[in-house]
């Protein structure tokens, strides 16, 4: 195919990125959703008008807006906010983790799923859409304590469910009688090589950028830390996304000679963010939606239920207003491709569930990717802190 149509194709998505953004600020619609139902109109599962070679593209853009989320997301850990917010950012994180892997793989279990299927679904469960989740805040440019413990929650959460996920792969593995050694042994590296990738790539950056600027890192020494750090860590086989946060709190808490450590990733995610929604949205395919079954809706009503309660339990454990208290969780209802991951490493595991935990997870996805930023942005408008 040639290369003018790859060019059209891109020209027309920023274009089309544009006019989400337009019509989110007047309707108010969250131009998550609106991206995500273009590309779903403009797959497979719509007009089929997308250049088969984009598809190529996904993985590559996928890693890069996802890791510029995350250190986004890493430069809002920083001490100052986590001796303010950082006792609820923790209660609240554990409790919605906890509580949404608890109710889950309860509640599947009681309705009869096998065990082992069961217990996948329940690591997947508790993973989250921080992309969606950062878009929502600045698209309605949300600000106050609130955002600032939501967006603490979504940057931890997905921590502690890889912690929460890799456990219990590992006991689905004994319940098969399979070896866990291995599998915990990788979880292990899964956690501990992002780490190791986080403190490479971000100790010298702390260091060394935003000294050719005062104040903070051109362009170029931004992207080439970004996409460091995403290459080592899918070299490696670790979370990229793990790795670009803990990196981002390592620059924003010992970088002092940066008053603005990540305005230039700012200025350079947003193309990024709408390729990647929008080929997100292609990727998705209507049909799964049909294939879900009892054990789909489920998992909707049980995951949903779970994180509000979690929200609430976690924020009420730490003293949060009641307000938050009752909002948290349900801004923490998206759920995309970190949950997709889980599903391709389950499946690699149980080659015999693949098919039914990648129908369950991409119907599921529809779900929750359409309707968890209208979620998000609702409860951000309930605590007051959103345009």
């Amino acid at each position: 195919m040639g290369v003018h149509i790859h060019l059209i194709a891109l020209g027309g998505l920023l274009l089309v990125g544009l006019l989400t953004d337009e019509i989110g600020r007047r309707t108010r619609l969250p131009r998550v959703t609106l991206l995500v139902l273009f590309g779903i109109a403009a797959g497979p599962s719509g007009c089929d008008l997308l250049p088969t070679a984009l598809e190529d593209w996904y993985e590559f853009l996928a890693s890069a807006a996802l890791t510029m989320v995350a250190f986004l997301l890493g430069g809002k850990l920083s001490l100052e906010r986590l001796r303010s917010h950082g006792q609820i950012i923790l209660a609240v994180s554990i409790a919605v983790v906890t509580l949404t892997a608890l109710l889950v793989g309860i509640g599947l279990l009681a309705l009869g799923t096998p065990v082992v299927l069961a217990l996948l679904l329940a690591g997947i469960a508790t993973a989250t859409a921080p992309a969606a989740t950062q878009d929502v805040v600045r698209q309605t440019r949300a600000k106050g304590p609130f955002t600032d413990i939501l967006l603490g929650v979504v940057a931890v959460d997905d921590i502690w469910g890889l912690v929460i996920f890799s456990l219990l792969l590992v006991v689905a593995k004994a319940v098969t009688g399979d070896g866990t050694a291995a599998v915990l042994a990788q979880g292990a590296w899964e956690l501990g090589g992002a780490l190791a990738v986080a403190a490479a790539v971000g100790l010298p950056a702390a260091y060394f950028t935003g000294r050719l600027r005062s104040g903070e890192p051109i362009q170029s020494e931004a992207l080439g830390v970004v996409f460091l750090c995403a290459g080592l860590a899918i070299w490696l086989g670790v979370s990229f996304l793990l790795a670009g946060m803990v990196a981002g709190a390592i620059v924003v808490n010992l970088a002092k000679h940066h008053n603005r450590p990540f305005h230039e990733i700012e200025h350079v995610e947003w193309p990024f963010m709408i390729l990647f929604f929008v080929l997100a949205g292609a990727s998705l395919h209507l049909d799964s939606i049909n294939e879900i079954g009892v054990i789909g809706l489920a998992y909707i009503v049980l995951r949903s239920v779970s994180r509000i309660l979690g929200g609430w339990i976690g924020g009420t454990i730490a003293g949060a207003p009641i307000e938050y208290c009752r909002w948290i969780g349900l801004a923490l209802i998206p759920q995309a491709g970190v949950a997709l991951g889980m599903a391709l490493v389950a499946g690699s595991h149980f080659p015999d569930l693949r098919e039914e935990l990648l129908a369950i997870t991409i119907g599921t996805m529809v779900v929750f990717e359409l309707t968890g930023p209208f979620l998000t942005q609702m409860a951000l408008r309930k605590v007051e802190e959103a345009d």
